[in-house]
C-alpha cells in the first residue's frame, strides 16, 4: 500500500518532487565542492609548511646522545625522529608522531625523561594549527583557516535549510491526506517509514550525483587556479586531490540532513490527530497579537495584520532569514578580514620595508670575508645603497651592575624565559646575535648614528617591555650601562671568549630587513665591520652559512628597473648559488593571491547569498499560496488592494530588515576581535574599512526581498474572490 502510494505521489506531483530532487541534488552538489575546495586549500597549506618548515611536530634544541634518541624513538606515538645541524650550525632533533592529537600531552613527558628543559622544546604550530590543535605557547593570530571553516559552516547550514524549505512545504500540503490515513487506521510508525521511504526514493540518486559533480567541480577549479597562478614566484605545485574521507563526509552529512529534515515533520504529522489532520487545509492560522505594538502603532490596522502574519510564519521565516544572515555574514566578515589583512601586510612589511630593502639577495655556503664583489654591486646604477652582510651568533654575561636603572625597575630578568636568558655565576648569560657588515657599510653606520668609526662594535641598547603584549608600537627602554668594552662567548663553545671595543651605544639599527629582539627581548645585539669579524671569528665562531646582500634603488623605483638591476646583481653573483627577492614584484605577488583568495571566497558567500535568495523566494510564494483564503476574506470585509498591498509591504520590510540588524552587531563584534588580536587602531581600519560592497550587499538583500514580495503580489492580484471563497473551510 505504502509503496503505491509513494509511487503515485511521485507520479502525479512533479513540480513538488522535481523541487525536492533539485534541492537535494544542489545541496549535495554544493556541499561537495565546497568540501573540495575547501581539503585542496588545506592540502596546498600543509604541504607549503612541510617544504618550508619541514614536516615535524616537534623539535628539541640542543645535541642529544645516542642513548635519548632511541628512547625518543621507541617511543609509543613516535612515528620517526631526524636529528642534525642546522644551517646556523645549531642542533635540532625533530620529531614525528603519528597521533597528532597527542604532540602537546606526549612532548613533555618525552623532555622529562631525555632531562632536557622544556623550554629547549619547540613545536611546529602553523602545522599543528592547521589540524585544529592549538598549544599555549602558540600566540599567533591564526584567522585564515578558521575563516575557511566559518564559511564552509555557514554554507552547509544554508544548504540544510534549502532541504528543510523543500520537505517542508511539502509535508503542509499534504497534512489532510495523512488525516484520512490516520482515520483508516494508519500507525504514526506507518506514516513515518513511508515518508522516509519517499525520501529515499527521490533523494539518493540526486545526492550521489550531486556529490559526484561537486567532487569532478572542485579538482577542475582547482587545475584552473594552479594554471593562473602557475607564474607566482614562490608558489610550489600541488597536484589537486580528493581524500575518500572527504566523498563520505560529504554523503554523510547530507543524508543525515535529510533523514532530519523528513524526520522532524513526519513525527510531528505522525502526533496529530485524525481530526485535526482532517480540519487542516494547509491555511496558516492567524490570531491577533498584541506583542506587535511597533508596526500597529506606525502602520495601524495593516501594521497590526502584518505582524500577526509574521508571528504565524516565524517557524517557516526563521529559515528564510537564516540563509540571509548567513551570507552577509559572510560577506561582511570577510570583506573586513581582507582589508584588516591588507592593512597589517602593508604594516608590517611592504610599507614598513619600502625605504629598507628593494631587493634581497641570499648567497648560499659562502661568507662574507670571502666575497670580492662587494665593491662592484655598490656601484652599479641605480643602486643607492647596498649593504653586504652576515650573521653570527654569541653569547655574554649581564651583570647587576651593568643593568641600567630603567631595566632593575622593570625588574630584570625576572620576565625572562630561561629559553633567552640562563642564570650563571655573577649574572644572567644572554644572547647576542652578531650582523657583520662590509667595511663601506660600516662605516656608513657610524656615521648616521653619529659613532667614531674604528675597529670595534656598535651595540644596539634598547630592550623590550615584555609587559606589552602589542607587537606593533613596542615600548624599549636602555638595557645595559655604556661601557668601552664587551666580552663575548662563543655560542658553542662558551669557554672561549673576546673582549672586543664598543664604539657607540645606540637606539638605531642599519637599514636592514632584519628585525631583533622580537622573539628573544633580552638579545644584546652587536654590529661589527668585516675586517673585525677575520680577527675574532676563531674564537667567537657561529656564523650562519649564508650571508646576504641588502639593496635600496633610487627614488621612485619601478618594477621594471628593479627587475633589470636584479639580473645586474644576478650576474655579479653568478659564480655563487643566490636567490634574489624583489620587494615589489613580492607586492604584487601578494596582492594576486589576496585577490585570489576573495574571489573564491567571494564566490561562497554569492552563493550563500543565491541560497539565501531562493530561501526567500521559495517561502515568499509558498506562503501566499497558504495565505489566499486569508486575503480574499479581507478583501471581502472591505479592504481594498492598495490597503492589502500596504501589509505587504510592512511584511517585506521587516524580513528585509532583520538580517541587516542582526549581522550588524554581530559583524562588529567579529571585527572588534579580529582587531584586538591584530593589534590595529580602530580609526586605521576605519579609514580603509569596506563600506561600499557592504552597504551594496545590503542593498541586495533588501531589494531581494522586495522583489519577492512584488512578485507574490503579481499573482495575488490574479486572485479570484468567488472562487477562493467558494472552496473555503470555516475552521
Amino acid at each position: 500500500m505504502w509503496k503505491d502510494y509513494v509511487s503515485g505521489y511521485i507520479k502525479n506531483n512533479r513540480s513538488s518532487v522535481l523541487a525536492i530532487r533539485l534541492s537535494a541534488f544542489i545541496s549535495a552538489l554544493l556541499l561537495s565542492l565546497l568540501c573540495g575546495l575547501f581539503y585542496n586549500v588545506w592540502k596546498y597549506e600543509v604541504e607549503r609548511i612541510v617544504l618550508e618548515e619541514g614536516g615535524w611536530q616537534a623539535r628539541i634544541i640542543g645535541e642529544l646522545n645516542q642513548e635519548d634518541i632511541d628512547f625518543i624513538q621507541n617511543f609509543a606515538n613516535v612515528k620517526e625522529v631526524r636529528a642534525g645541524e642546522n644551517k646556523e650550525g645549531e642542533w635540532e632533533t625533530d620529531i614525528y608522531f603519528y597521533k597528532y592529537g597527542r604532540v602537546f600531552s606526549d612532548m613533555p613527558r618525552i623532555a622529562d625523561q631525555v632531562h632536557v628543559p622544556r623550554e629547549k622544546v619547540i613545536y611546529n604550530y602553523e602545522l599543528l594549527a592547521l589540524y585544529l590543535l592549538r598549544g599555549e605557547g602558540d600566540t599567533a593570530p591564526r584567522l585564515l583557516f578558521p575563516m575557511y571553516l566559518l564559511i564552509l559552516a555557514l554554507a552547509s547550514l544554508s544548504l540544510i535549510i534549502i532541504i528543510h524549505n523543500a520537505f517542508g512545504f511539502s509535508m503542509e500540503a499534504r497534512i489532510h491526506q495523512f488525516g484520512i490515513f490516520k482515520s483508516i487506521g494508519a500507525t504514526p510508525k506507518q506514516i513515518r517509514t513511508c515518508l522516509l521511504q519517499e525520501a529515499a526514493a527521490l533523494c539518493t540518486l540526486p545526492v550521489f550525483f550531486g556529490s559526484l559533480l561537486g567532487i569532478a567541480g572542485s579538482l577542475g577549479l582547482i587545475q584552473v587556479i594552479d594554471v593562473l597562478a602557475r607564474d607566482i614566484p614562490g608558489r610550489h605545485q600541488s597536484m589537486p586531490g580528493y581524500h575518500p574521507l572527504v566523498f563520505l563526509f560529504t554523503m554523510f552529512i547530507t543524508i543525515v540532513t535529510i533523514w532530519i529534515c523528513v524526520w522532524i515533520p513526519a513525527r510531528k504529522l505522525s502526533r496529530l490527530t485524525p481530526l485535526e489532520a482532517i480540519k487542516n487545509r494547509g491555511e496558516l492560522g492567524l490570531k491577533r497579537k498584541r506583542n506587535s505594538p511597533i508596526l500597529s502603532r506606525f502602520f495601524g490596522v495593516e501594521g497590526e495584520l502584518a505582524g500577526n502574519a509574521l508571528k504565524a510564519q516565524r517557524k517557516a521565516l526563521r529559515t528564510a532569514s537564516l540563509s540571509l544572515i548567513f551570507s552577509f555574514l559572510a560577506f561582511t566578515i570577510m570583506e573586513c578580514f581582507f582589508s584588516l589583512s591588507g592593512i597589517s601586510t602593508r604594516e608590517t612589511y611592504f610599507e614598513k620595508y619600502q625605504n629598507v630593502w628593494d631587493i634581497m639577495v641570499t648567497v648560499r655556503d659562502a661568507k662574507v670575508e670571502n666575497f670580492k664583489e662587494t665593491e662592484k654591486v655598490q656601484g652599479l646604477a641605480g643602486v643607492k645603497s647596498a649593504i653586504v652582510y652576515q650573521k653570527a651568533r654569541a653569547k655574554r654575561v649581564i651583570t647587576e651592575e651593568e643593568m641600567t636603572e630603567e631595566m632593575k625597575s622593570f625588574g630584570g630578568f625576572s620576565h625572562a624565559s630561561l629559553k633567552d636568558v640562563t642564570p650563571v655565576e655573577g649574572g644572567w648569560l644572554v644572547n647576542v646575535p652578531i650582523v657583520i657588515m662590509d667595511d663601506n657599510s660600516f662605516l656608513a653606520y657610524c656615521k648616521e648614528i653619529g659613532a667614531e668609526p674604528g675597529q670595534g662594535a656598535v651595540v644596539l641598547n634598547r630592550i623590550r617591555d615584555v609587559t606589552n603584549p602589542d607587537f606593533r608600537h613596542p615600548d624599549f627602554m636602555p638595557y645595559v650601562k655604556e661601557r668601552g668594552v664587551s666580552l663575548l662567548r662563543g655560542a658553542f663553545k662558551e669557554e672561549k671568549t673576546r673582549e672586543i671595543p664598543v664604539l657607540s651605544y645606540t637606539g638605531e639599527v642599519p637599514v636592514l630587513r632584519e628585525e631583533y629582539a622580537t622573539l628573544d627581548y633580552y638579545e644584546l645585539v652587536h654590529f661589527i665591520p668585516v675586517s673585525l669579524w677575520r680577527e675574532i671569528k676563531e674564537e667567537i665562531g657561529g656564523e650562519e652559512k649564508d650571508f646576504y646582500i641588502c639593496i635600496r634603488g633610487g627614488e621612485h623605483v619601478t618594477l621594471e628597473g628593479l627587475c633589470e638591476l636584479q639580473e645586474e646583481v644576478g650576474r655579479i653573483v653568478g659564480s655563487y648559488t643566490a636567490e634574489s627577492e624583489n620587494r615589489i614584484q613580492e607586492y604584487e605577488t601578494n596582492n594576486t593571491q589576496i585577490q585570489g583568495m576573495m574571489v573564491i571566497l567571494g564566490g561562497f558567500c554569492v552563493l550563500l547569498g543565491i541560497i539565501g535568495v531562493g530561501n526567500v523566494f521559495s517561502n515568499t510564494l509558498g506562503f501566499v499560496r497558504q495565505r489566499k483564503r486569508e486575503f480574499a476574506r479581507y478583501l471581502s470585509i472591505g479592504m481594498t488592494p492598495k490597503e492589502l498591498k500596504k501589509m505587504f509591504g510592512i511584511e517585506a520590510m521587516v524580513i528585509a530588515l532583520r538580517p541587516v540588524l542582526i549581522t550588524l552587531p554581530l559583524a562588529v563584534f567579529a571585527v572588534g576581535y579580529m582587531l584586538k588580536l591584530s593589534y590595529l587602531k580602530g580609526e586605521e581600519f576605519l579609514a580603509e574599512a569596506p563600506l561600499i560592497p557592504i552597504f551594496i550587499f545590503m542593498l541586495g538583500i533588501l531589494g531581494t526581498v522586495a522583489l519577492a514580495y512584488a512578485f507574490a503580489w503579481g499573482n495575488l492580484k490574479k486572485i479570484s474572490l468567488a472562487e477562493v471563497l467558494k472552496d473555503d473551510t470555516m475552521i
